[in-house]
């Protein structure tokens, strides 16, 4: 017997994560989402994975182009991850009026984050409604270091030290 995805949901809200906007482009069209389903995998060889809902537009150009990049928001990216998050129209350009860079692969990524990762597909694994993504990662920046922004019981924290 497994748990209701209700249940899962629930307990899930008591995990802190960081919040990342996941990017991907192909054959001219570009899309990004909010993501707080990322981790590191290994050092050696450097490689993330990113978990993307397979209904979206992000995962569809990710499975096209084989390339993904990872921008890492900080505390005063509310409204970047808001945006990213679907809550403007989705037919709207989600990178309207916002600065980007590419490193590697040609993948947009957030200029102004906190840090932004450069990856390319080596697996695929497809897991009920989600797709696992593990990416070597070919490039990777950082800039100022600025308190990250975290996601904890359905809104957005900041850390406070202890």
């Amino acid at each position: 017997m497994t748990v209701e995805s209700e249940q899962l949901r629930q307990a899930m809200r008591f995990w802190a994560t960081g919040v990342t906007i996941v990017t991907a482009a192909h054959s001219g069209v570009q899309h990004g989402m909010t993501v707080s389903a990322f981790t590191s995998v290994s050092l050696v060889p450097a490689q993330v994975l990113v978990s993307l809902a397979q209904n979206t537009r992000t995962h569809e150009l990710v499975m096209q182009s084989h390339h993904f990049g990872v921008s890492i928001l900080d505390s005063g990216q509310v409204e970047l991850s808001d945006r990213f998050a679907g809550r403007v129209a989705d037919d709207m350009d989600r990178f309207t009026g916002i600065e980007t860079l590419t490193l590697v692969s040609g993948t947009p990524m957030l200029k102004h984050a906190l840090a932004q990762l450069d990856c390319r597909v080596v697996t695929t694994i497809g897991s009920g409604t989600h797709t696992l993504f593990i990416g070597e990662v070919l490039s990777a920046e950082s800039g100022v270091g600025t308190d990250p922004l975290l996601y904890f019981n359905r809104g957005y924290q900041k850390i406070n030290p202890i």
